[in-house]
């Protein structure tokens, strides 16, 4: 069959940047889709859109690749955008809803690996693995150097902030280690965990913060100087959310002076770079934002993606609109 006869007869996707997820399936993407791949093109992101902008009705992006009102200004027959990613605060929502441009995520099926990862990032600050591994790579265990203690996780007071998808899986392992759980969120759940509607009283009141939520307005630099004081020289934070949410100055500051005892980040406020004060310390554990990053969140990612993408080109309901 001529190949490019079949490339005409499929609908049309707009891919300004590829996700990590569609760079891995972009094969089975190309089997149902004639791709329109912004970023492998000679012109401007801007002309190619102008281009393709009457007969493009669908994108897919993900956070590094944002949807701003200037790229919908661009494409005014577009109609449905779709995240590869579960948060989408990268996506100008209100503006979609006024232009009528439905939007789906992949829902919670990256939750269960971003759970763990914040579970194994608290479980290292305590336990001090990755420092263990710095330690014993460097030849000081040989040298008959002191090897601090470390901290177990039961019993500890862990405050998640943020009680989604995410957040309650993580309440859930972390219960069968044996911590208390508590929460701060938008409003009160009927959940067995004590609500908390302040995140600095909750703060005051846990061992550790594990940082669930979305970005928001409201929330970026939520976790600011006042809350890392309530958590105290013996607190820890554990961040697998979104880098903004937290004041990543004083986070820096307040390690680097032992005013909180630890922190587990996968995200920063201005990824890739990470502040060059975190690399010495090991009371720090840092991680590429990568906790979804698994060959079966990816696999389930790109079916829930394909799933929406071939629901809106029947004309059927989304599978997971937002």
């Amino acid at each position: 069959m001529d190949q490019s006869k079949t490339q005409t007869n499929l609908p049309e996707l707009l891919v300004i940047n590829p996700s990590p997820v569609f760079i891995i399936h972009q094969q089975q993407f190309s089997q149902k889709f004639k791709l329109l791949k912004a970023y492998e093109s000679p012109l401007s992101t801007d002309l190619f859109l102008q281009t393709h902008a009457q007969s493009t009705k669908a994108l897919i992006c993900y956070g590094k690749s944002p949807v701003t009102t200037n790229i919908l200004n661009l494409l005014p027959s577009l109609q449905l955008v779709v995240t590869a990613s579960t948060g989408f605060n990268h996506i100008d929502l209100d503006e979609c809803r006024s232009r009528g441009i439905a939007v789906a995520n992949t829902h919670d099926v990256f939750s269960e690996d971003t759970a763990d990862i914040g579970v194994g990032l608290l479980i290292d600050v305590l336990r001090k693995i990755s420092a263990g591994d710095r330690f014993v790579r460097s030849g000081n265990w040989t040298a008959n150097i002191q090897y601090p203690l470390g901290s177990q996780l039961g019993g500890k007071h862990v405050g998640i902030v943020g009680l989604g998808n995410i957040g309650l899986k993580v309440a859930t392992r972390l219960e069968a280690f044996g911590c208390k759980i508590s929460y701060n969120s938008r409003q009160e759940k009927p959940v067995p965990y004590k609500f908390y509607p302040n995140v600095g009283e909750l703060a005051s009141n846990c061992n550790v913060l594990v940082i669930c939520c979305i970005l928001t307005v409201e929330t970026r630099h939520m976790i600011d100087k006042d809350v890392l004081k309530a958590l105290g020289k013996d607190g820890i934070l554990i961040n697998v959310a979104r880098g903004p949410i937290v004041d990543e100055k004083e986070l820096v500051k307040f390690l680097a002076e032992g005013e909180i005892a630890g922190a587990g980040l996968d995200v920063f406020e201005n990824e890739p770079k990470v502040p060059q004060e975190l690399y010495s310390l090991d009371n720090v554990v840092l991680t590429p934002h990568r906790a979804a990053f698994t060959e079966e969140a990816f696999s389930s990612g790109f079916q829930i993606i394909l799933a929406n993408l071939e629901a809106f080109f029947s004309n059927k309901p989304l599978i997971s609109p937002v």
